[in-house]
């Protein structure tokens, strides 16, 4: 039997709970695939795993919602050997084993093939990362040309990836940072105007922009959402998609209060159909061109998956976390 390497998580925990082990490469079963993984991105989404908050989530498990690589078996002919793929989200490492080890096993339909010249460095940060960013923008946003955009938590790999792909629709990009010296990370990645946040940043936008910007993508989460309300003009929306901030939930929500007039409030949670609906070739084609400015903050090996969480947990990295297998 072919062994793989893989990081197995048995209790919910610390970035300890993390082990490397020997386990057998898993065969596909019908309308399924094995890619022999060549990177992936880390996600906020398994430390909130790995640390207990995923109702429904059993261990032992491989954890990672994306992954990328290269396809080693697809027994229904719907990939070649060898053709480069990503994929993400339908239950990876959450109700079956994910990208955290050398191989895994993912449905067919779940996966964009990718024709690219990117090293793995990069390309392993794209998937999950590109799709957030594209799908929070346009579909749940419905982001324009000419709009301006607040991106509040503008250092977060998607909030850095927002930034950059806004910036080249034609939108004014407004990007907030509690960290003074992360300014210029900010400003290569496409925004405008740079941010001091200090919890309230609603009168300083409003000062800015003249009244509010047309949209907001919320990426701290509900410790600054009601204040991202308040930095919307009439008919903006804000949308929340990300919780850095790791708070689940408002303790006291009035929505006559919060919510003010004529500004709407949604979500953006993409699955495999949204993923798959991510122009990610495109995007790809362009940071190889260097017309979409996406910076990868970290990578790590597999065998440092343990020190991988930990600059994740402590906000260390300053853009996407990849490793490399």
């Amino acid at each position: 039997m072919s062994m793989m390497k893989a990081a197995v998580t048995y209790e919910a925990g610390g970035p300890e709970v993390l082990k490397i082990e020997q386990r057998p490469i898993p065969v596909p079963k019908p309308g399924w695939i094995l890619i022999r993984i060549k990177a992936f991105g880390l996600n906020r989404s398994e430390l909130f795993t790995r640390q207990g908050h995923s109702p429904g989530v059993v261990f032992p498990r491989i954890l990672g919602i994306e992954a990328t690589g290269l396809v080693a078996e697809a027994p229904g002919g719907e990939f070649e050997k060898d053709d480069v793929v990503a994929t993400a989200m339908g239950g990876m490492g959450r109700a079956f084993d994910g990208g955290y080890a050398e191989y895994t096993c993912v449905p067919a339909g779940q996966c964009q093939k990718l024709e690219t010249k990117l090293g793995w460095e990069v390309l392993g940060g794209c998937g999950e990362m590109l799709q957030t960013a594209y799908g929070s923008l346009f579909t749940s946003l419905r982001l324009k040309e000419g709009e301006t955009l607040l991106v509040r938590g503008g250092t977060t790999s998607v909030g850095l990836a927002a930034a950059a792909i806004a910036k080249r629709r034609g939108v004014k990009v407004l990007s907030t940072t509690r960290n003074p010296g992360r300014l210029d990370l900010v400003r290569r990645a496409g925004a405008d105007v740079v941010v001091i946040d200090s919890g309230s940043v609603a009168d300083e936008v409003k000062k800015l922009t003249g009244g509010g910007v047309d949209k907001v993508l919320e990426l701290v989460g509900t410790t600054t959402l009601l204040d991202s309300l308040q930095c919307v003009a009439p008919n903006g929306t804000v949308c929340m998609t990300g919780m850095v901030g790791d708070s689940w939930s408002l303790k006291d929500f009035s929505p006559m209060d919060s919510i003010p007039t004529s500004v709407c409030l949604t979500s953006y949670d993409g699955g495999p159909k949204a993923f798959m609906n991510t122009p990610l070739q495109t995007m790809v084609e362009q940071i190889e061109a260097g017309t979409l400015p996406i910076s990868i903050g970290k990578t790590f090996s597999l065998d440092e998956i343990v020190e991988a969480h930990r600059t994740m947990e402590q906000n260390e990295a300053g853009g996407k976390i990849v490793v490399l297998t």
